[in-house]
C-alpha cells in the first residue's frame, strides 16, 4: 500500500465514522465490495449492505455478493426491483440509467430509513465521472453518498487496496447492468435481457472473463480482450459460441474487432 493510497483510505475511514451508520448499494462488483468492507470494519453492524435483484443483474453476480456478505459476516438486504416498470425504462432513452436509478435508490433509501439508518452510499470512484454517466446525476438529485469519491480511489487505487484486504474481487472485471448491451432506443425487454444475459454466462464459462455481448436487433456483438482473439477464433469454441447463442434467440453472431471498450453503446452519442 502506498502512502496515498492509505491516507486516501484513512479518509474513507473518517467519512464512515462521521456518519455513524451506513446502507450500502451492493451489487458486489470491485467498487461497493470494497465499500462494504471497509464500511463493515468501521461500523460493524451499524451498517447494511443493500442489493437490488432486477432482470438487468446477472445471476452469477448475484450470487457472489451473497457469498461475500456471508463469508464476512456483513448484514444484507436484498431487495425485489423490476426496473422494466419504471416508466420510460424500456424505451431506452439516452437517460435510461437516470431514470433507473432515480428509482433504484427510492426503494434503497426508505429501506435505510426504515432501519433508522440515514446514510445511504454509492460506489462510483474517481473514474467515473469521465464518460457520460447520466445515473450520476441522480446520485446528486437523491442525496446519496459517493464515499470513494469523497476518498478520491481511484479505479486502480481501489483495486490495490482490495488486494491488501484480501478481497476476491481486487482483479474482477468490471461490470455493468445488462441495459447497457443495448443500443440506445433498442427496446429493452425481460426476453431480450435473459438473452443477453445467457451469452454473457456462455462466454464466462468458456474462460472468457472481461467481455460483453452487444445487442443490436437479433445481432449480437461480442467485445473481447483482443488477446482473447485467438482463442476465440479456434473452431470449436467458435462454432459451440455460434451455435448456442443462435439457439437464445440471436440471428447473427458477430466478433467486434476493436475488443471490450466500457462504455462503447455511448459512441455515437458523441
Amino acid at each position: 500500500m502506498t502512502e496515498i493510497e492509505n491516507s486516501k483510505l484513512e479518509k474513507l475511514k473518517k467519512f464512515f465514522i462521521e456518519s455513524g451508520s451506513a446502507a450500502i448499494a451492493f451489487s458486489g462488483g470491485v467498487d461497493s465490495t470494497f465499500l462494504a468492507k471497509v464500511a463493515h470494519q468501521v461500523l460493524g453492524d451499524k451498517m447494511i449492505a443493500i442489493t437490488l435483484v432486477a432482470n438487468s443483474f446477472p445471476k452469477r453476480e448475484r450470487n457472489d455478493a451473497i457469498d461475500f456478505c456471508k463469508k464476512e459476516g456483513i448484514p444484507q438486504l436484498e431487495i425485489e426491483y423490476d426496473e422494466l416498470s419504471v416508466p420510460g425504462f424500456k424505451e431506452n432513452p439516452v437517460d435510461r440509467c437516470y431514470l433507473c436509478k432515480k428509482e433504484l435508490f427510492k426503494m434503497v433509501k426508505s429501506a435505510a430509513k426504515e432501519r433508522g439508518i440515514s446514510v445511504v452510499c454509492e460506489g462510483s470512484n474517481m473514474d467515473d465521472t469521465g464518460d457520460y454517466r447520466p445515473g450520476l446525476r441522480a446520485i446528486k438529485e437523491m442525496g446519496v453518498k459517493s464515499p470513494l469519491q469523497y476518498a478520491e480511489l481511484t479505479k486502480q487505487e481501489i483495486r490495490n487496496l482490495s488486494k491488501e484486504y484480501n478481497l476476491p474481487t481486487w482483479d474482477k472485471p468490471s461490470l455493468a447492468c445488462l441495459a447497457t448491451r443495448f443500443v440506445y432506443g433498442e427496446t429493452i425487454t425481460k426476453e431480450k435481457l435473459i438473452m443477453v444475459g445467457k451469452a454473457e454466462q456462455l462466454l464466462v464459462d468458456l474462460g472468457f472473463r472481461q467481455m460483453r455481448v452487444r445487442l443490436h436487433g437479433t445481432m449480437a456483438r461480442i467485445e473481447l480482450l483482443p488477446e482473447d482473439f485467438a482463442k476465440f477464433m479456434q473452431e470449436e469454441i467458435r462454432t459451440k459460441v455460434a451455435e448456442e447463442f443462435k439457439s437464445y434467440g440471436f440471428s447473427y453472431v458477430t466478433l467486434d474487432i476493436q475488443g471490450f471498450r466500457s462504455g462503447s453503446m455511448n459512441y455515437l452519442l458523441k
